[in-house]
């Protein structure tokens, strides 16, 4: 039998994996689980719109990754019976290219934008006037003979994702007519996402065993329907395929998830932090460089979670680990040690010079 290409194997598993998650997601409101305000919201929002027989206002909705945005904006999309055209950010880096995006919609469709906090400037301005007027200006030529053609767009739906709120512009964030957060989930709630998601990929699994992936799971629905796949590949090969507690917990030890949920390089980070920085301060970057790995990546997706787990301290001198995070290492704690709560005053003659 000839080998398959070690690409060709990865392609495929990439492709079984967006297949599985498109599958799991709802397609409705209805459907959605948790988020209630947020729902509600955006119900009467949707209805509304529809009795006007006009296109919605405009949707920002903001939040950590993996809890839902992309599927909220298809959601839109099928709840007003329209199409939806999908784009990022970091992609649209001329205003040509955002004009050639708007000019191809049709009337009510919807144009979702994640990780619109990265759009280009020039794009963002261009867009202004497509979410305020439905039209816009594209610049033919250079210099003194430019000239400027008004091009119509039809009306639309703009459905913005940002993971960084902040990073929006006052003029950006005060287009959109309808701004929503979106909240980390409770186990319980996680827990009814995985009998839902269970159910639809044909994994047998206990209440207890759905409870013990969705306590470890962050509060976060993408993280709970990865763990559910690989919990599911452990129980068909070394189990007798039903997720069990047992097996739930063995599996995840297997996959180097802890009793928190923190993995592989979470445990990285508290590790130096406490290992070879005696708990901290330190700096963002120094930290990074100790457990091999870019400064973003420590800061956008092991800090979120490290924080609300109360493991690890943000300070003005740099990140502290705090005494949970000793106990959880197994490790005495120093005395000393930052217990949490409000953060120590910095040493202003002793100032980390690295990043805080």
């Amino acid at each position: 039998m000839t080998a398959e290409p070690e690409g060709l194997v990865s392609a495929y598993a990439s492709d079984a994996e967006r297949d599985a998650e498109a599958t799991v997601r709802p397609k409705r409101l209805a459907e959605f689980i948790a988020q209630h305000r947020v729902r509600d919201q955006l119900d009467l929002l949707l209805r509304g719109a529809m009795k006007r027989g006009a296109p919605p206002d405009h949707i920002l909705l903001s939040g950590p990754p993996g809890l839902g945005k992309t599927t909220l904006a298809n959601i839109v999309a099928a709840e007003l019976g329209s199409g939806i055209r999908t784009t990022s950010g970091p992609v649209i880096e001329r205003s040509g290219d955002l004009a050639a995006i708007l000019t191809s919609l049709a009337e009510g469709d919807v144009l979702f934008i994640d990780e619109i906090h990265r759009i280009a400037k020039p794009a963002e301005e261009l867009l202004y006037s497509a979410m305020e007027d439905f039209r816009v200006d594209v610049v033919v030529g250079k210099g003194p003979g430019a000239t400027a053609i008004p091009l119509d767009v039809e009306p639309f739906t703009l459905v913005g994702a940002t993971t960084r709120a902040g990073l929006l512009t006052g003029p950006m964030r005060d287009r959109f007519g309808f701004v929503a957060h979106l909240d980390f989930y409770a186990p319980a709630e996680l827990e009814a996402l995985l009998q839902r998601s269970a159910r639809i990929l044909g994994v047998p699994i206990t209440d207890d065993g759905a409870a013990e992936v969705a306590r470890r799971s962050r509060g976060t629905p993408r993280i709970a329907n990865r763990l559910l796949r690989r919990v599911r590949d452990f129980a068909e090969v070394r189990a007798d395929g039903v997720v069990t507690l047992e097996v739930a917990q063995a599996a995840l030890r297997v996959y180097d998830v802890d009793d928190l949920g923190l993995d592989r390089l979470d445990r990285a980070v508290l590790t130096a932090l406490v290992d070879s920085f005696r708990g901290g301060p330190v700096g963002l970057s120094t930290l990074a460089v100790a457990v091999g790995e870019q400064s973003d990546t420590v800061e956008e997706v092991c800090e979120p979670f490290l924080v609300r787990a109360g493991l690890l301290a943000r300070t003005p001198r740099g990140r502290v680990a705090t005494e949970a995070a000793w106990r959880h290492l197994g490790k005495p704690v120093p005395n000393g040690t930052f217990s949490g709560g409000v953060a120590p005053a910095p040493d202003l003659f002793s100032r980390d010079p690295d990043r805080p």
